[in-house]
């Protein structure tokens, strides 16, 4: 997917300038500043963890319409499916859904089993490439911006997001982080204080939200990402939607994966 960044009104001295001005700023203000400037080419993309449920409560009050993404890997848990219709009722709202290509998973389940991703990181790797990776490619296109729910604090690999940024990953469209400096704490404050649905896996012990067979309720004293692909050793708890800003090193290395297998 190629984009003219230019034909954006952004380059990266632009982005640079934008990052410093909003970085102290409330995310509602950097909503407001995206639905401005991008309208109908802006969407959410969530999974509809708590982070992306405060995304989702605060740009709805800012525009009704805005538009709401999301991936159905093929392999979610039942209570992500009706809880996405629980704040569709809840919201009003659309949810445009991109799933997997059926041929793509039909070849990768064909050749190596439907539970691969147990084997093998590179495997897991490949399933996180077929199932979400390749439909946020779909999703984000003819998209000029996307926004996240990534912070600072929830893994190693996203310390250094900025809270408006060039994604080279995707086009070099324009993705906004605007929860990139809130805590744990100001998350859950605030889904309490606007009475904001919260996925029910969450009263069961989760902490971090995925596909069924690869997340697991967290014990006492875990890191909150200590759910997710819990039987890999020293493995990054990324799956590829969210590669480096700066380099993109996670996916082309999934792409050389998939030529190998």
């Amino acid at each position: 997917m190629t984009v003219n960044v230019e034909a954006l009104g952004f380059d990266e001295l632009e982005i640079g300038e934008l990052s410093v001005l909003f970085d102290d700023q409330p995310p509602e203000e950097i909503i407001g500043w995206a639905i401005e400037r991008f309208g109908s080419r802006l969407a959410i993309v969530t999974s509809f963890q708590a982070e992306g449920m405060v995304i989702l409560d605060m740009a709805t009050k800012l525009d009704p319409h805005i538009r709401v993404i999301t991936i159905d890997t093929g392999r979610l848990p039942e209570e992500t499916h009706a809880f996405m219709e629980q704040v569709r009722n809840r919201y009003g709202i659309n949810i445009e859904v991109y799933a997997p290509d059926a041929e793509d998973v039909r070849r990768m389940v064909t050749t190596h089993g439907p539970n691969l991703f147990y084997r093998d990181v590179t495997l897991r790797l490949l399933c996180c490439q077929i199932r979400k990776v390749r439909p946020l490619l779909n999703a984000l296109r003819g998209l000029n911006a996307w926004i996240t729910g990534l912070r600072r604090e929830q893994w190693a690999s996203r310390i250094n997001i900025r809270k408006i940024e060039l994604d080279h990953d995707h086009g070099a469209i324009v993705k906004l982080n605007p929860l990139a400096d809130w805590t744990h704490d100001e998350v859950w404050a605030y889904l309490d204080a606007h009475d904001v649905p919260r996925h029910p896996l969450y009263e069961k012990g989760y902490t971090s939200l995925g596909c069924a067979p690869c997340t697991r309720p967290v014990g006492p004293g875990e890191d909150p990402r200590a759910g997710r692909w819990w039987w890999e050793k020293d493995a990054p708890k990324e799956c590829g939607m969210h590669c480096s800003i700066e380099t993109g090193g996670l996916e082309r290395e999934l792409e050389a994966l998939l030529k190998e297998s």
